[in-house]
């Protein structure tokens, strides 16, 4: 980025994959106009199924019309302020999980597309965007209450790692389900008291022989036969989230035959809840200041994947770290020019 112009990648092309259709530009730097303001964006969140699915223009609730910037959560300083603006100043730190902010040197908006942040860093990114789903989802959505048994799927990724503590925060029993000795025992040292290694052990078997009484929350955010799992073992009153379908990615969900769903929550009162966050914005600002008081007071840890991927073209690379089922953690890109 320089003084007169900032990169961004851009969506070209209906594509199967976002490296395939999507292109770095160079744009120039525009100065903010009254109730915007221009941020210098530092990192970003990396989603990649949402990505994949924008590059092939799934995505039912977005309706994009090519070309189209791409990326969701950024964070870092800000640069300009517009006139009328009086929630920011040059030099704040400023958060955007807005859609077409987070894959861009340079954001220039209205302030209202951003939150304050106490420092422009990865960790309050991590928690602006991917722990205020969590949160959200297990409150608004799972309705969890102290005491619950609470099983998460995925328990070692950047949403996963936050719904176990914070689950573990609200007094739960917390069931992570997990790939390999690794991820299982980063898991487990989150406060989960049983990690399932869905590599090595039958979810449904574990739960049905430990957890007789049954799930009171699962969240789920991979489909396939740890939601089926999760749905044969809820509790009675039960509710199982579905925060995302990564097994059904390429637009193939497995065919099942077998009986419909209301035979496996009617005689327990159990329900089966979809959860998009997009829908609950009234939710985040309140969840992202708890969020931001927990971690200053050492209550929450944010956990980083362990590759590196710095620049622009370090998302096609964060985006298909994830996509491979390697990364442990939340995954990011450094932005900042080097």
């Amino acid at each position: 980025m320089s003084e007169q112009t900032y990169r961004a990648i851009r969506l070209e092309r209906i594509a199967p994959s976002f490296r395939e259709g999507a292109d770095i530009v160079e744009l120039p730097v525009t100065a903010p106009q009254r109730g915007e303001i221009r941020v210098r964006n530092l990192f970003c969140g990396v989603n990649a199924i949402f990505d994949t699915q924008i590059a092939r223009n799934l995505v039912d609730y977005v309706k994009i019309a090519l070309p189209t910037f791409t990326g969701v959560e950024a964070i870092g300083v800000v640069e300009a302020v517009g006139e009328g603006v009086k929630d920011f100043a040059v030099g704040d730190a400023a958060v955007s999980v807005r859609f077409t902010g987070g894959y861009r040197q340079a954001n220039t908006s209205a302030a209202s597309n951003f939150a304050a942040a106490p420092a422009a860093t990865r960790e309050y990114l991590a928690l602006a965007s991917t722990g205020v789903s969590a949160l959200v989802a297990l409150e608004q959505i799972g309705e969890v209450k102290t005491g619950e048994t609470v099983a998460i799927s995925a328990a070692a990724g950047g949403l996963g790692h936050l719904l176990v503590q914070l689950a573990v925060l609200k007094g739960c029993r917390v069931i992570g389900v997990a790939g390999g000795p690794q991820k299982c025992a980063f898991v487990s040292s989150l406060g989960a008291e049983r990690v399932i290694d869905y590599l090595s052990e039958d979810v449904g078997a574990v739960l049905a022989a430990e957890y007789p009484r049954g799930v009171d929350v699962a969240v789920d955010t991979v489909s396939g036969t740890i939601f089926d799992a999760f749905l044969a073992n809820l509790a009675n009153h039960g509710r199982l989230v579905v925060g995302g379908a990564a097994a059904d990615l390429e637009g193939k969900p497995e065919i099942v035959t077998a009986p419909r769903i209301a035979h496996a929550i009617y005689y327990k009162g159990a329900s089966v809840r979809g959860f998009m966050n997009g829908l609950l914005t009234p939710y985040w600002d309140d969840a992202r200041k708890r969020l931001f008081d927990l971690y200053a007071r050492g209550m929450l840890r944010v956990q980083f994947d362990s590759q590196r991927n710095v620049g622009l073209e370090g998302i096609y690379d964060g985006i298909e770290r994830l996509l491979s089922g390697k990364s442990m953690g939340k995954v990011v890109v450094d932005l900042a020019d080097r």
